[in-house]
């Protein structure tokens, strides 16, 4: 940490001041992004706790860790906590985002510049509008963004949803990004802001999100894709609208069960199938759509 930085605010001197004690011995970029690697594993796979994605984190959080000292490892938990602090007192911000521009990392990392989130305040509220027809349909929106960097721009938006009094339960919050690192700064923050959706690591030009039958509650890792659930998926609601997505998925595919018509078009009865002759319909892509702010759409 070379040069002086100065803030404006006492939650980031304060996590300056623990970060930069971590850069002694080694570069600020990779303090940085182990810092966002523990810190998402420690979230994930604390509701997440079975099966081969939870071990594969777990090896990855042991690995990390190991390459610290005890007195070096003492520090991310502290930038931990004062991440969540920062974020509880001002959820208005982007805090990763900022640290990480403050600290000059962006140099470091591919020439990324995080959009300033009174930017992207502005982009949500021009985007989130009209939510009642959007709920009416299905009782939650989707709010997506395909390049999230540190999550400003879903971040605005939930604090948008807030301003409207829309709670976690009515919304989906899906995110993309190529990098790492930032779609793991973006975890971290939506969160601890109790949102419920996922992240998906991953090109979204090459690997977009694809559900079963564009289905976006019923996402599953694509070659290629690495996704992170937020914990308040596993909220009771959630989980039981996934669940029934995937019974009507059965259904359909059974032909027990069609999806309702278009408005305007005819409504046709359900046309059983043998059930030897049923297969899973293929998976469709999302289709891309474009909200008035550009890059955050509602589905």
């Amino acid at each position: 940490m070379a040069r002086a930085v100065r803030f404006r605010k006492e939650s980031h001197t304060e996590f300056y001041k623990v970060f930069s004690g971590m850069c002694q011995t080694r570069s600020s970029w990779e303090v940085w992004a182990d810092f966002v690697a523990m810190t998402a594993l420690t979230i994930a796979n604390a509701f997440d706790r079975e099966g081969q994605t939870h071990d594969d984190r777990e090896q990855e959080y042991i690995r990390t860790i190991k390459r610290y000292s005890k007195n070096e490892q003492e520090g991310f938990p502290k930038l931990f906590a004062l991440t969540v602090e920062a974020l509880e007192a001002e959820p208005d911000q982007d805090f990763l985002g900022e640290m990480f521009m403050a600290l000059d990392l962006g140099n470091h990392w591919k020439g990324q510049f995080f959009t300033p989130y009174n930017v992207c305040r502005m982009m949500s509220e021009i985007t989130i509008t009209d939510l009642e027809a959007h709920i009416e349909k299905k009782s939650w929106v989707g709010i997506q963004d395909p390049c999230c960097g540190a999550g400003a721009l879903l971040i605005a938006a939930r604090n948008t949803m807030v301003r409207q009094k829309r709670g976690p339960r009515e919304a989906l919050y899906v995110a993309q990004d190529v990098d790492r690192t930032a779609a793991l700064m973006c975890y971290i923050q939506l969160s601890l802001l109790g949102r419920a959706g996922y992240v998906v690591v991953a090109d979204s030009l090459l690997n977009p999100v694809v559900g079963p039958g564009g289905n976006p509650l019923l996402i599953s890792p694509m070659p290629g894709q690495e996704i992170w659930f937020m914990p308040a998926l596993y909220d009771e609601v959630w989980a039981a609208r996934i669940q029934w997505e995937r019974t009507r998925l059965a259904l359909e595919s059974l032909g027990i069960m069609k999806s309702p018509p278009e408005p305007g078009q005819p409504k046709l009865e359900p046309t059983p199938a043998p059930l030897e002759s049923a297969q899973a319909p293929e998976p469709d892509p999302l289709p891309l759509n474009e909200g008035a702010g550009g890059q955050l759409t509602l589905f």
